[in-house]
């Protein structure tokens, strides 16, 4: 049975390349559409619940549109759900150019420190495309759907976006606090697969969304094998970094936080809890 998440179809419509392996109405390539604002839900059907998020300027392919609801998968992964249309725009003239690294951030309608302005809350990872500097403030386009404007994000929160950070757990210790959201994938809110993806995209590499395709990453090692920084720990449904020896980094219900915990305090809590053990212990390559 093939992966809904991965599975561009949605029995009416479906992505060519699934032509003569499932059945559609029609076969289309979709057309290509960034998110529109800060954060924005892909949901597991229509008025389903929240799978995953994308951050602006993420692209979006859409292949079919019901009642406000576009269908389609996210470009980077190939995650696939239902997005409010309203959250796309299909403007991607502008070459993005830089990415936040701050865990925080925010543009505003205004440059200076002092100056009044609107505010738009801006996460780690969002990538931008940078018009002008003005006074360590940088000009970057915005486009809200039909309703394009300028806003000014603090230059020391930007980097081009060819510059890559180099330590996973580095990036997702940027993170630390923030508060816990199932299927939440920015500062806003982030789950345990989220705070792994985010920080191996932002080290320039690939990563699947769910912890259970996240599986896959990295070398598996025997049963005792002493844990290293950037090592990955698996409980069914849950992954960590692990943080040093004997400590892991997780975003979790039990903390609603990005939080460090003991590693054997958090092994036996989860098994305490009825959630087993450790299923598999990863090392990444720094190849990714």
């Amino acid at each position: 049975m093939r992966d809904r998440r991965l599975t561009p179809s949605n029995g009416r419509v479906a992505h060519v390349s699934l032509r003569g392996e499932v059945e559609a109405e029609s076969y289309v390539d979709g057309e290509l559409h960034r998110i529109a604002r800060p954060v924005a839900d892909i949901l597991s059907a229509p008025g389903g619940g929240r799978d995953r998020q994308l951050m602006y300027g993420e692209v979006f392919r859409v292949l079919d549109v019901q009642g406000g609801l576009a269908f389609g998968f996210a470009e980077k992964d190939g995650y696939c759900g239902w997005m409010n249309a309203g959250d796309l725009t299909n403007t991607l003239t502008d070459a993005q150019t830089h990415r936040i690294t701050a865990s925080h951030s925010y543009g505003k309608t205004t440059p200076g420190l002092k100056a009044m302005g609107q505010i738009t809350p801006l996460s780690l990872g969002t990538r931008l495309t940078v018009l002008k500097e003005v006074d360590g403030w940088a000009r970057v386009a915005w486009s809200r759907g039909a309703t394009p404007q300028d806003l000014y994000v603090p230059g020391q929160h930007l980097v081009p976006i060819d510059t890559l950070d180099s330590d996973p757990v580095a990036v997702a210790e940027r993170l630390v606090g923030a508060p816990y959201l199932w299927g939440g994938d920015s500062s806003f809110g982030i789950d345990c697969s989220g705070l792994v993806q985010i920080a191996l995209y932002s080290c320039g590499q690939t990563c699947p969304r769910d912890s259970d395709m996240q599986e896959a990453l990295g070398t598996a090692l025997p049963p005792g094998t002493p844990p290293e920084r950037g090592d990955l720990m698996f409980w069914k449904g849950h992954v960590a970094w692990v943080a040093d020896p004997d400590t892991i980094l997780h975003a979790n219900a039990h903390a609603m936080a990005v939080a460090y915990e003991p590693i054997t305090q958090a092994v036996a809590r989860i098994e305490s809890q009825g959630d087993g053990l450790v299923i598999r212990h990863a090392r990444l390559s720094s190849s990714g």
